[in-house]
Formats: structure tokens, sequence, C-alpha cells
């Protein structure tokens, strides 16, 4: 633990041209007695750290100094990779390698360069969790990721509707879409998509399995999301749409459905497109295309359609 301490001491030093004590006993978490005593210890082994005195002093390295502690260790790396997303990084048990990988990568940097981690913080964030939701980090996240990152195999209690199964599953890889979290896994010869936070137990075994290289985590993930759009659209509602109903029609529904459902549609005289648009059910789309407005005319189902005129009969009584 102390060598580690000393390592990532003597690094951030390496990063920086001077940090107080202060500094030093925050970014590693321990005393500025403890810092104190580290910078000795360094010191005794033969790494010129040197201590300016006074209210502006600090530590610095003497003579241009450079360690060669800075090979990445697998776990660093792999999190490296993940550093633009912090709240994931944190969800998965990564932050700390993650900070320790890029300690590493500002150390090896040449001093005109140091800046360089800074620079892209300062001009790039990604949040990865949609509007108006609170994220909740899935209790079972943790050792999923570990048994993701080492490659074995887990057995698993699955919530599937009002009953729970059990998985034995040899899990891929972890997606992060929209601030949920979902397992792509194999299990026996098929792979499949499980939300984590529907996971009620895992336990990791001790068999790691031999991942199949044609496997394409992305390639994957982006065809299972595209067959789950398209099986969810189980209606059709017909609508006639002005221009401007058309033109927002694939910012209220499926888009590919939506455009899809325009390039077939037929135009009138005025201009107004009548289009089959498939749609997850009556009430999802009344909810959807109500925000249309007078834009968006429903013509079938009849049910949807009256449904429409009841509405639009209780809005012109509320602001007659």
């Amino acid at each position: 633990m102390r060598a580690a301490r000393l390592i990532k001491l003597v690094l951030l030093l390496q990063s920086r041209p001077s940090m107080t004590a202060a500094e030093l006993a925050a970014e590693l978490e321990v005393s500025e007695r403890t810092i104190t005593r580290d910078a000795l210890a360094l010191s005794e082994a033969g790494v010129p750290v040197y201590a300016d005195r006074g209210r502006t002093g600090g530590y610095r390295l003497v003579g241009g100094y450079r360690t060669r502690l800075t090979g990445l260790a697998r776990g660093e790396a792999e999190a490296l990779f993940l550093s633009g997303l912090p709240g994931a990084l944190r969800d998965m048990g990564l932050e700390d390698a993650a900070s320790a990988a890029r300690l590493k990568v500002s150390a090896a940097l040449l001093p005109s360069l140091r800046d360089a981690p800074d620079s892209v913080a300062r001009r790039f964030l990604l949040d990865a969790p949609g509007w108006y939701q609170e994220p909740e980090t899935p209790e079972m996240l943790a050792p999923i990721a570990d048994a993701v990152w080492d490659d074995r195999t887990m057995s698993a209690r699955y919530r599937r509707g009002d009953r729970e199964v059990e998985r034995e599953l040899a899990p891929y890889g972890l997606v992060l879409k929209a601030g949920v979290w979902y397992l792509c896994a194999r299990s026996g010869t098929a792979f499949r998509t499980y939300r984590v936070d529907r996971f009620t137990a895992v336990a990791l075994s001790g068999d790691r399995f031999v991942r199949d290289e044609t496997f394409d985590l992305a390639e994957f993930w982006t065809e299972r999301a595209a067959e789950f759009a398209r099986s969810i659209l189980r209606a059709e509602v017909v609508v006639r749409l002005t221009e401007a109903g058309a033109l927002g029609l694939p910012h209220v529904m499926d888009r590919a459905a939506a455009e899809e459902a325009l390039a077939a549609g037929t135009r009138d005289a005025d201009g107004r497109v009548t289009a089959t648009v498939p749609v997850e059910s009556e009430e999802v789309a009344f909810v959807q295309l109500l925000s249309l407005g007078a834009e968006a005319e429903v013509l079938a189902p009849a049910s949807l359609r009256a449904r429409f005129g009841e509405a639009a009969g209780a809005m012109a009584a509320l602001y007659r």
C-alpha cells in the first residue's frame, strides 16, 4: 500500500512543477505529516525530492528527474479508455484504476504537453443519463463488471415479469444506454441482452470462458436495439399531416418508422401527407401525436380518432 502511494507521489511531482504538502495530502488522501515522511523516505532512497520552505513553498523533483515507473497495468490501460465516463467508472469500481492510468500517462508526457488532460476536461464532458432522470447504480453492476473484465462465467437470478429465473451466463460486455445498464451475455449457445437492474443475485464461478472472437459488441448492440425498436411497434395509425406535422413526426416517435411511413405516404392537393405509421399502442400514439396539435389529423383507427375529438373538445372548452 505504501509502495503504491510513494510511486503515485513521484508521478504527481513529475507531472507538475511543484505541489504543496496540502495538495499532495488531498490527492493521496493522507495527512500532511504522512507526506513529510514519504518525501523523506523517497529522498533516502535516492529520489531527488526537494522541499521549498515558506508560505509559497512545496515539494518538487530536482534536475529534471524522470521515473520509468510509468508502465500501465492491464486494468489501468482498460480503464483509461473509459476515462471520459466518470460516472460509469465509479459505478463499475474502476475509478481508482482510471485515476492511476491518467496520472501515469501525464507523467510520461513531455512538459509542453502536461496540460493536455486538463485542456480536454475543460472542453469535453459526456453526460450519459437522459434528462429528468436520477441515475441509480444497479446493485449487481460491480460484480457483473468484474465477471466481464475477467471473462468469468457466472450464475445469476434475474427478474422476468413477476417471477425470477436462474441463468448460467458468459458475460461478454456492458452497455450504458440513456442511463440504463445492459449486459450482453451468452446463455447456452445464444447471445442475449439483460437489464442489469433486474439481476437480484450474481455469483462468479472459478471458471473462465473462451470468448468467441467473432463477437462484436457494438455490432451486436446495434442489431438488438434495432430489433427491439421494431418489435414493440405492434399497432398502426393512419394520420394526415401538414408540412410542419411531417417535419415534426420523426421527433415525437420512432424516427426510422416515421421516416419510412412518410416516404411511403401519399400527398394530396393541399400538400398534406397521409401515412400509415407503426406505433407501440393507441395509448402511446395518443401521447405522441397530441404534441403535434392541429398539424396532425388521425384518420384511423376510429377509436383513436374519437379520443382526439374528445380531447380537442375538452381543450376548446377549457380555453373558450
